[in-house]
């Protein structure tokens, strides 16, 4: 299918959230544009315009040309239009969620077979926390807030589906245990769908997580704090930064001294901070280029459908709990 290692792929939908696909896709090396497709052709030729990059007016003719494409629709056309593009035997990258229903989800994965499929974790790709998989992450309790102000456009799905889905997937990435169970709540303020949502997951292991969303926020914040045993650790997606406080026994040579806090009790120890240098990159376009890798190597992605609809699963179950289904 891809010719001389390039992977040739196509966007639909290019929106707000797809227009910046296509302007990352063609900025990644083993990766060719060949085009859009977007159901209001007003806003495919103006965007094909501004990109130099060819507008189709007929999704199959674009799956035609196309080794892989970008799902960057509405999540209610996932599924729909995820089944015609495995049909015509094009690669999958779907925005998060990756489907309106876990039922939609689990088709989806059972007639992929061979077809891989990445969805839209962004988070996973962030820079900040990318550094963590350097370190020896076993968590406890974590805590998670992922505020926004109001935008309409996020609207069709509740703040779960919209923005704690974020979070879920870093949440069940970092702790390998299964969930023993969840208390949630949350309530409608500004749409016809919950709007502010705080869950509590409890852990088979022992660990809780706290997490809490809301698009009605008067400013954005996107943070995790994660406490296991002597670490505390906190990341902030949005500044891409992260903050280390560990506890040893000894006094560190390597480490300046405004750096370490004596920490008095029966036996003394030393809380050492660290605010480690992280390495700037564009998110959207590391995943991408990774979706792009996988599909020309044959490797399941850091993201897979599998994944997307465990997060989907547990996103669904804080919903219904909050509906009192």
């Amino acid at each position: 299918m891809s010719i001389n290692n390039h992977l040739k792929m196509g966007v639909i939908g290019v929106g707000h959230l797809g227009r910046f696909h296509v302007q990352q896709l063609q900025t990644i090396q083993n990766i060719k544009l060949i085009g859009i497709f977007d159901v209001n052709s007003t806003v495919g030729f103006t965007v094909a315009s501004e990109f130099n990059t060819q507008n189709f007016e007929k999704l199959d003719e674009l799956l035609d040309e196309c080794d892989a494409v970008s799902i960057v629709t509405p999540t209610s056309f996932h599924y729909d239009i995820a089944v015609k593009c495995i049909e015509k035997g094009c690669h999958l990258f779907i925005e998060k969620p990756i489907t309106e229903t876990i039922q939609q989800a689990q088709q989806l994965l059972e007639k992929a077979n061979k077809t891989i499929i990445q969805v839209g974790h962004i988070e996973r790709f962030n820079p900040a926390f990318l550094h963590l998989q350097t370190k020896n992450i076993n968590p406890q309790f974590v805590e998670m807030h992922r505020l926004a102000p109001f935008n309409a456009r996020g609207t069709d799905v509740p703040v779960m589906l919209d923005l704690m889905i974020h979070d879920i997937d870093i949440l069940l990435s970092m702790v390998k245990s299964e969930i023993k169970n969840i208390h949630a709540s949350g309530v409608n303020v500004v749409s016809s769908t919950c709007d502010i949502a705080n869950a509590r997951i409890n852990f088979e292991n022992g660990c809780v997580a706290n997490l809490t969303a809301s698009r009605i926020s008067r400013g954005s914040m996107r943070k995790m704090r994660i406490f296991q045993k002597s670490s505390y650790i906190t990341v902030d997606f949005l500044e891409k930064s992260v903050e280390e406080y560990d506890i040893s026994d000894e006094l560190p040579s390597h480490i300046d001294s405004r750096q370490v806090f004596p920490l008095e009790g029966e036996k003394k120890k030393y809380i050492i901070y660290q605010k480690p240098e992280i390495e700037e990159h564009n998110a959207l376009r590391e995943e991408l280029s990774h979706f792009a890798d996988s599909v020309l190597s044959g490797q399941t992605p850091e993201v897979d459908g599998v994944s997307a609809t465990c997060a989907l699963q547990v996103a669904l179950s804080i919903q219904q709990i909050i509906d009192g289904k």
